[in-house]
């Protein structure tokens, strides 16, 4: 048989699975005129999308096994499923991880039913797919996940169908831009298939519609060198995809020597719904948005549609794919690859496999040496981009860094001591840090930042992404993905861990003293938080020992996604290295300096979790012990968030008595929180002194200000802080009513000074532990009213 009869062979058996999957709950072979018990009772899944894709994995097959060629898919239309599944039932990978799923006519017939079906798999190209990084139930991010994948692979090649529908998503258009990041001689390369099959769920495309010459001047411009493969003939579009893909991966090849500075990218046009029913009820289906998802409905119980489907799975000649015992011929098993080169069984879309731990110089090594608590200010980020830095030159191909264009301005400039921004287009002399093999990824766009990052730890890599607070939110479903991505992994025994997907936010709330109330947003927690107990963690380290604590154990987990939330900006050092990691050990505890309470049962607890909120408790603990000195106060600090929760919650969760015997049963607790108020509640709301809680957070009130005035203006800052002990502690309110008016007309003067001045008072702005006996609060002054 010639190859491309071959190759049309198992494109053909492709179909037919991928048409079983969708319909059948019996009868694989057709041995059999279909009746309506072989029949699912509900049809879910999607056609249209399907032979395309059956199209191009059975020509990448051809071009693998010619070639010896390491290669992925990324299957970006979103409903693929029915493809993806098939392929890998063809190349035996699906038998090998699924022993049940046996490549024959019971394995088939088990194939079939459990697709979209109760106890089965989902109609996505999902975890539970052999071969699979990416899945494309969210549109848009196909391509930044491809080109991930890429980097640090040199001989990986990453084809990724991009569907039209996709193409027209944001990210998606953003992403044709990767190609200027990738380095010929160390990064692999994305081959790009645009495939046009002119129809979303109900509505044209946009890219299959402009006229094919503005077409190939977009890709062009994109910096691409565009093929054209468009008909409906099988037998010549066989014929021209295989000259074409001869011709794209010669040009590769020259892409790698050297020789020539453009990629290749192939534009695929083929009929939605492509060999599937033409014509159904004198309505066209083939060809229309009506093939999109299940052409045929009613089938159980319409005779008419029943024999139309029987005809179309017949149509693919089954009885040449498969012998009598539902094995495929020899003629199909020709063109799969062998062993690990089946993109269904590479090692790179099980990154898991090929994942190697970092090499992670010692932490400690960069710690901020503490003479006394709370007495000198540093800049956390900018300590930990020194250990970033030794991260980079010890992990010269494994570790990356993404950002939207913020590294620097995160203050974690340190690291471009020691490598550049990645960047292979035009250099000038004005700039800085730029060359082809650079381990920094900037890009303005947090969506391309988050892709690169999923792609190149899904295929075994580590990496980090730094961000602005406020704007990781735009990668919010992105987020979401990626964690139902690792929830349903872990339950899949032959997907190996990969190392966990970390992210640093800072820039933060509570410090834009220049940007202001469209940079001050830190509800991101709320949405990690919403998340499976065992893929979240959140960290929220008070200075700098601490984040590089929290830090080097986040580089070195797997499976998970880490959040940690701290300040570029001064913050008082509170702990020594050795405090630091037994306190992020514990994940929260007593800052046993900063309250009076040893030995005796507290009158009131300070909570605080987050750089400035434990600043204005610990500035609030000063001025009780100083001014109700016989009031006895334990201050608490939480690193790890989730130690909140009950341990039958999380798996950090502390255990009842634990929380009972740190926050009391009894006692008010002051909670002072980086986020948003209610998500503390939502976390200890089944603890027994819940109602005893109250917590101080952001708010949704900002502006261009002050540090101090934007914490008076949510009302977390020190002098709101002891207001709201004497409201809470039974018996102060009578007797302290003139220390709490006292507090009130601090915040006054504290805000006039202000508009005033411009900068916070130096008593707020300069203040430290302990401040010296006989300080008062500052109430007088050469301050105006406002």
């Amino acid at each position: 048989m010639d190859i491309l009869e071959s190759v049309d062979a198992y494109w053909r058996a492709a179909n037919y699975l991928s048409v079983g999957q969708i319909y059948l709950m019996g009868n694989p072979l057709l041995t059999e005129p279909l009746r309506p018990e072989h029949i699912k009772p509900r049809l879910l899944g999607h056609w249209g999308t399907t032979p395309g894709l059956n199209f191009c994995f059975a020509h990448l097959n051809r071009v693998i096994r010619e070639r010896d060629q390491e290669m992925i898919y990324i299957a970006g239309p979103g409903h693929g499923g029915p493809a993806a599944v098939a392929h890998a039932w063809l190349e035996g990978t699906y038998s090998e991880v699924y022993p049940e799923v046996t490549q024959d006519r019971a394995g088939m017939a088990r194939l079939f039913r459990q697709f979209s079906f109760p106890g089965g798999i989902p109609s996505h190209v999902a975890p539970e797919t052999p071969g699979s990084i990416h899945e494309g139930g969210e549109l848009g991010y196909a391509l930044t996940h491809a080109y991930g994948a890429a980097l640090d692979n040199p001989r990986l090649v990453v084809a990724c169908i991009v569907g039209d529908g996709e193409a027209e998503t944001g990210p998606l258009a953003a992403s044709w831009h990767s190609n200027k990041f990738l380095d010929p001689s160390g990064d692999g390369v994305v081959l790009p298939i645009l495939h046009l099959n002119g129809y979303k769920i109900a509505n044209p495309t946009v890219l299959a519609r402009i006229p094919e010459e503005e077409l190939i001047k977009l890709m062009e411009g994109y910096g691409y060198r565009p093929r054209i493969v468009a008909g409906d003939k099988p037998e010549v579009m066989h014929r021209l995809m295989a000259e074409t893909l001869d011709e794209v991966f010669d040009e590769i090849a020259a892409y790698k020597d050297g020789r020539q500075s453009r990629l290749p990218m192939i534009v695929l046009r083929t009929p939605k719904g492509w060999t599937g029913p033409h014509e159904v009820d004198g309505v066209q289906v083939e060809g229309t948005w009506r093939a999109h998802q299940v052409p045929l409905t009613g089938v159980r119980d319409d005779a008419g549609h029943r024999a139309m489907l029987e005809e179309w799975m017949r149509s693919y000649r089954p009885q040449e794919l498969f012998d009598e015992t539902g094995e495929p011929v020899h003629e199909i098993r020709q063109t799969v690859p062998e062993g690990a080169r089946r993109m269904s069984a590479s090692p790179h879309a099980n990154g898991g496999e090929l994942l190697r731990p970092l090499t992670l110089p010692d932490f400690r090594d960069h710690a901020v040496q503490l003479t006394s608590p709370a007495s000198a200010l540093t800049e956390p980020t900018r300590v930990l981009g020194r250990f970033l830095r030794d991260v980079v030159a010890a992990n010269p191909r494994g570790f990356r860094l993404m950002g939207p264009d913020e590294t620097a301005s995160n203050r974690l400039g340190a690291v471009f001591e020691v490598t550049d921004r990645a960047w292979n287009a035009e250099i000038l002399p004005t700039d800085e840090h730029l060359a082809p093999g650079g381990r920094v990824m900037e890009v303005l766009s947090e969506h391309l930042c988050q892709g690169w990052l999923e792609g190149y730890l899904l295929t075994g890599r580590h990496g980090l992404f730094n961000c602005y607070e406020a704007f990781i939110h735009i990668i919010d479903a992105m987020f979401n993905q990626h964690a139902k991505w690792l929830e349903a992994s872990r339950r899949i025994p032959w997907r190996r861990p990969v190392a966990s997907l970390n992210y640093l936010l800072s820039s933060h709330v509570w410090r834009q003293d220049h940007n202001g109330f469209s940079h001050q947003d830190p509800g991101f927690l709320d949405v990690v938080v919403n998340k499976k107990a065992e893929v979240v963690r959140v960290y929220l380290p008070p200075d700098a020992n601490t984040l590089l604590s929290v830090a080097d154990h986040c580089l070195r987990s797997r499976d998970y996604v880490n959040v940690v939330v701290a300040g570029k900006q001064p913050v008082h050092d509170l702990f020594t290295m050795q405090e630091a990691v037994i306190h992020c050990t514990r994940g929260l505890g007593i800052i046993e300096w900063a309250g009076n309470d040893e030995g005796q049962e507290p009158d009131v607890v300070l909570a605080c979790a987050g750089d400035v909120p434990t600043l204005e408790i610990l500035a609030a603990a000063d001025l009780l012990r100083r001014h109700l000195p016989e009031l006895r106060v334990r201050v608490v600090n939480v690193v790890d968030l989730m130690r909140l929760l009950p341990e039958s919650e999380h798996p950090h969760g502390l255990p009842d008595a634990e929380y009972d015997a740190l926050f009391t049963t009894d006692k008010p607790v002051i909670f002072n929180f980086h986020g948003y108020p209610w998500l503390i509640h939502r976390l200890t709301y089944r603890r027994t002194g819940h109602d005893n809680l109250h917590v101080r957070g952001y708010k949704e009130e900002g502006t261009t200000t002050t540090p101090f005035d934007m914490a008076m203006l949510n009302d977390i800052d020190r002098f709101h802080l002891v207001m709201d002990v004497i409201d809470r502690v039974p018996g102060l309110g009578a007797k302290c009513t003139h220390l709490r008016q006292r507090m009130s007309d601090a915040r006054v003067h504290a805000r006039a000074y202000t508009r005033e001045h411009g900068e916070d008072a130096p008593e707020i702005r300069d203040w430290t532990w302990p401040r010296g006996e006989g300080t008062e609060v500052p109430v007088t002054g050469d301050i105006r009213p406002l």
